[in-house]
């Protein structure tokens, strides 16, 4: 099959675009009764002018081939060249430019929305990702109040007027402070609910806000320009809702702190205040007059005794130089320092005395007579000696 079909050009309309991070391009192309296939690989996307986009017309160049994996036919695409705008995106463009002229779109029709909003009603698929983004936000934020999902379905036949049952059964059952309409992202043909005529109608009429929240950042519907208030995502849609509770409760955190420095300082201006009327009424009573006077007489005798004192002090120190000089020229002193020489002299004396000598151990050899003997030849065998120790006097004989 591939090698039976020749390499050619296959005009149609770009859909389900999906451009990977591998830098491949794959999308489909389509008209009123066929859909095909397509992948641009990275190579030929880089060489490429056309930058591709959902709902374009455009004429492709390639060759048919064969996506093993899957089984599928695809188009290998060397070449794009733009062929006008898709018939989806004409139809847009053409309500878009009628609804603006009538002024469906016009900034002065748009309604403020509240501030703090307590019930929301958000009209939406109760099984898509986008009511959990949307709830997970508020919950994250810590946003206070009621959401009701108004039921719808939001992608396919029919779901435009679903919508519009939606919105009309929130203004029928009231209570509502918000609306938010919308979805996750998608295709052109995906979002199409969101630009049909009847629905975009009854978002512009609708009496209660409402926010438009349809796919992704880069998608844009008719509803979008309708609503009072255009967010990129769901999740977008529930972060400015919940910003205004954000703010007050931040606001309210801090007034709460400037009432509790304000109260407190207050306090402490008063207690000031009260301490010193405390002391001036002490200071001025009878009982303060005479604790002052007291104050006085105290410090009074306490300068008299400190005078005293000192006075008392500097007559001790005139007697002590006084005596100190008589002595010096008294003969006191010098008998005194005469006894000191004496005992001096006596201390000497003492020390190299025999009976200091024996005292410290030794012992004086003495004949009969008594007197000392200082040479051993002084001394013959058969002689009675006397040996003088520190305590007695021991007789003895020479043996040899």
């Amino acid at each position: 099959m591939e090698n039976a079909l020749p390499v050619g050009w296959v005009r149609g309309e770009v859909s389900n675009l999906r451009n990977q991070a591998s830098g491949h391009v794959y999308f489909s192309l389509k008209d009123a009764g066929a859909q095909l296939s397509a992948v641009l690989f990275r190579g030929d996307a880089l060489r490429q002018k056309v930058r591709l986009r959902d709902g374009q017309q455009v004429l492709v160049f390639g060759r048919l081939s064969v996506y093993e994996a899957r089984g599928q036919y695809q188009l290998v695409v060397r070449e794009v060249v733009e062929d006008g705008v898709g018939r989806l995106q004409q139809e847009f463009e053409a309500l878009k430019r009628r609804l603006a002229a009538e002024g469906l779109f016009e900034a002065a029709r748009k309604r403020a929305l509240p501030a703090l909003p307590r019930t929301i009603g958000f009209v939406t698929s109760p099984t898509g990702a986008a009511v959990q983004d949307f709830l997970r936000i508020l919950l994250r934020r810590g946003w206070r109040g009621r959401v009701v999902v108004l039921p719808a379905r939001v992608q396919g036949a029919g779901a435009a007027e679903d919508m519009v049952e939606a919105l009309g059964a929130a203004e029928r059952l009231g209570g509502f402070d918000l609306l938010v309409i919308g979805r996750g992202g998608g295709s052109l043909e995906d979002l199409w609910a969101f630009n049909e005529e009847p629905l975009v109608r009854a978002v512009a009429a609708c009496p209660i806000p409402i926010i438009s929240a349809v796919g992704h950042e880069i998608d844009f519907t008719l509803c979008d320009f309708a609503a009072d208030l255009r967010a990129e995502t769901p999740s977008g849609a529930a972060e400015h809702i919940s910003s205004g509770f954000v703010a007050a409760v931040e606001r309210v955190r801090q007034l709460g702190e400037e009432l509790a420095r304000g109260a407190e300082s207050a306090l402490d201006e008063r207690r000031q205040r009260a301490l010193q009327a405390e002391n001036r009424l002490r200071l001025l009573s009878p009982a303060g007059q005479i604790e002052q006077y007291a104050l006085r007489l105290d410090d009074c005798a306490n300068r008299l005794g400190a005078a005293l004192r000192m006075g008392m002090q500097q007559a001790r120190h005139e007697v002590a130089a006084a005596a100190a000089a008589w002595a010096r020229v008294s003969p006191e002193a010098k008998l005194e320092q005469l006894a000191q020489q004496v005992g001096a002299f006596e201390k000497r004396l003492l020390s190299v005395s025999p009976a200091s000598v024996v005292a410290r151990g030794f012992v004086i050899m003495r004949d009969e007579a008594g007197r000392p003997l200082t040479r051993a030849d002084a001394v013959s065998s058969g002689q009675r000696v006397q040996a003088e120790f520190a305590d007695a006097l021991v007789p003895m004989r020479v043996e040899q």
